[in-house]
């Protein structure tokens, strides 16, 4: 610690600390992605192909899915507009370099936040807005309860993924002799499982999910095993080297998750403005103005929230136990409710 002797012995380090803290107080300058966004009128985001729950489009090329919903949120928090996003589908072997060249701002397509990923491929993981497991799906009729009693069996999966790498470590570990069938897309991967090529299928749990309820003939002909194998934190990254940016995007997840603490709906996000929870008035830029320290507006967060509800709301609508997915909130609960959604306080 810097004590006051040093400080009036070294008059140069007491004016670097002054310079520091005036420096902390100083709005933030808006960085070159958000300048880049700004000028083109939209944001760029990369999304899966096709994993209903996650990010698809409909018949009228509409998306939606909770990694769409991140995207509309920074949207409508950099450009005042949800509806101002350019939709990139990419399949897992496309979707760093595609993040790194530049072609999107945004990569929010179920992908694994690992430490390679995160040190070694130039980008910046924002948070986790989805925290899963690795799991398996095999037929009903199979019999097959459990992933240990996989000996020797066939196993669908996708290449360029982390969930490739689980299973070799699983069949090892386990003396199983699982033989990895690899297809390059999901598309192919989906297709050889349903046509009987595989014993099993190899994936995300919720992707798993999303798969049985999109393309099985009927999906209570489908089971999804209770084990996972694997710790799979989902969530978008960014670039590096543009920290307001990552600073941004970063902070919208939290807000989103903040909200949902707080109880901040879609539907009394304009009236809460009025609570007396100081909490509540500084997410809203009721009263403070955090906005000023992203290089954004007092009202940052609110159009976040109006334009795509709380994390909760998110979860719900897109995944949860009201969708078609029928996904349990389990580990995607508030810390409060025993889950792992623990947003740092907006403040």
């Amino acid at each position: 610690m810097t004590n006051v002797h040093t400080l009036i012995q070294r008059p140069w380090l007491a004016a670097s600390l002054l310079a520091a803290m005036t420096t902390l107080s100083l709005p933030a300058m808006a960085g070159k992605t958000l300048d880049t966004i700004k000028s083109r009128g939209s944001l760029n985001c990369g999304v899966n192909t096709s994993l209903p729950g996650f990010s698809a489009a409909d018949s009228q090329g509409n998306w939606s899915g909770l990694d769409v919903d991140v995207c509309k949120a920074v949207a409508a928090t950099v450009l005042n507009d949800a509806s101002k996003v350019k939709w990139t589908p990419l399949n897992a072997s496309q979707r760093f370099a595609v993040l790194q060249a530049g072609e999107i701002d945004i990569l929010s397509r179920n992908t694994t936040w690992t430490l390679n990923r995160d040190a070694s491929l130039g980008l910046h993981f924002t948070g986790t807005t989805y925290y899963d497991g690795q799991g398996f799906m095999v037929t009903k009729k199979s019999k097959i309860t459990s992933a240990k009693s996989l000996k020797g069996a066939t196993v669908c999966v996708q290449s360029g993924t982390t969930t490739e790498k689980n299973l070799n470590d699983f069949s090892k570990m386990n003396k199983l002799n699982i033989k990895p069938v690899v297809f390059d897309t999901l598309e192919a991967t989906n297709k050889a499982y349903f046509s009987g090529r595989c014993q099993a299928y190899t994936t995300d749990a919720s992707g798993l999910a999303s798969v049985r309820n999109k393309e099985a003939g009927n999906p209570d002909d489908h089971v999804i095993l209770p084990d996972l194998i694997s710790k799979e934190p989902l969530g978008p990254s960014v670039r590096r080297g543009d920290d307001e940016f990552f600073a941004i995007v970063k902070w919208v997840v939290f807000a989103l998750i903040e909200a949902e603490e707080y109880g901040i709906t879609q539907a009394n996000v304009d009236q809460m403005k009025s609570s007396t929870d100081p909490v509540v008035l500084r997410i809203l830029g009721a009263s403070e103005d955090t906005g000023k320290l992203l290089g954004l507006d007092k009202e940052w967060a609110y159009r976040a929230i109006k334009a795509v509800g709380n994390y909760g709301e998110m979860f719900e609508r897109n995944v949860g136990p009201q969708s078609t997915l029928k996904l349990p909130r389990g580990l995607n609960n508030q810390w409060n409710k025993g889950g792992l959604m623990y947003a740092p306080p907006v403040r």
